[in-house]
């Protein structure tokens, strides 16, 4: 029975937006989602293919696994739009997810920051079916580009298609 008891894993956090944050891991990295979040994409995939122009993760890499940045692609300056898949700026300002109350202090950069500390294992029940139902939103996108888009033509609606990308769905393939 004692090969089953799994071990809580702590983290400190200490970058730009967040200064001595902690918060525990309870579940295995990438497992044990609710059953109504099935994101298509990891953490991992979405910074390998090319999302938020490259500007997101910067100063947080000491808090995720060293594989996800090997080959992300990161901006080490400014944003460069240019490094997203679509190549097209698919985001809001950070102005506009404050003023629309997107942004909660367990994580002031939104939503990917919260999958991410999801997908590493961290569970904030409340927080947690609040970031859901937000992803589970941003389906809509997808019936629009089934919709105006003929099947095969993955450069119909960059803009959406990469906003898809920013929400763990793998908008390459509809």
């Amino acid at each position: 029975m004692a090969g089953n008891v799994r071990r809580s894993r702590f983290v400190t956090v200490n970058d730009r937006m967040q200064k001595g944050y902690h918060y525990k891991c309870v579940q295995p990295a990438g497992r044990n989602f609710d059953p109504e979040f099935r994101p298509q994409l990891t953490p991992k995939e979405m910074l390998r293919l090319g999302v938020f122009c490259g500007k997101y993760m910067n100063d947080c890499r000491r808090e995720f696994p060293a594989d996800w940045f090997k080959c992300a692609k990161l901006s080490p300056k400014k944003r460069d739009c240019t490094l997203n898949y679509f190549g097209v700026d698919a985001s809001q300002p950070l102005s506009v997810w404050r003023k629309k109350g997107w942004l909660q202090p367990d994580d002031p950069r939104g939503w990917f920051q919260w999958y991410c500390r999801y997908y590493m294992g961290r569970r904030m029940p409340e927080e947690d079916k609040r970031q859901i139902a937000r992803w589970k939103a941003i389906r809509r996108h997808v019936a629009q580009i089934k919709k105006h888009c003929e099947p095969g033509d993955p450069m119909c609606r960059p803009r959406q298609r990469q906003a898809l990308l920013h929400w763990a769905y793998d908008s390459r393939i509809i």
